[in-house]
């Protein structure tokens, strides 16, 4: 049995799991374990990308045994925008700031669906700010500025 050609998304899914667990794993590796009581730096990441290599096996198991819809066109417009959100984001998150920095993470995000809206994207950009400062900046600490040095002197 072929799981290429009978369950090509499970099997693709299971390898690209598997492909993200391992380099996860390979990163964390220099980095202290601690115990589950004090965890160290590398505790969660080794422990979920255990988990993603687990999860990414089970996929590429049960694509031999399951057949599958196959594999349909791959959605580059998509695929780009994300990773362009994704990298823009990173590249003005300190500079702009998290009130500059996350609407544009969605909004370029959200040119990558179909059922695009202008008002929906601005809805989910505005409330994905609200949500990420409140739980990452006031309630966990993270030093992520909410309005960056390029706005403030």
């Amino acid at each position: 049995m072929n799981p290429i050609r009978n369950n090509a998304k499970d099997f693709l899914t299971g390898v690209i799991y598997v492909a993200i667990g391992v380099v996860a794993a390979l990163l964390s590796r220099d980095y202290g374990m601690g115990s589950a009581v004090k965890m160290g730096p590398g505790y969660f990441p080794t422990i979920l990308s255990g988990l993603l290599i687990v999860i990414g096996a089970i996929s590429i198991i049960r694509s031999f045994f399951k057949s599958g819809t196959p594999l349909g066109r791959i959605a580059w417009k998509g695929l780009f925008l994300v990773a362009v959100a994704t990298v823009l984001f990173g590249l003005v998150v300190r500079g702009a700031g998290l009130v500059i920095a996350l609407p544009a993470l969605v909004l370029v995000a959200s040119l990558a669906s179909t059922r695009f809206r202008w008002g929906h994207a601005l809805a989910m950009a505005a409330g994905v700010t609200v949500f990420c400062i409140l739980v990452f900046q006031i309630g966990l600490g993270v030093p992520l500025p909410i309005i960056g040095s390029w706005f403030v002197d």
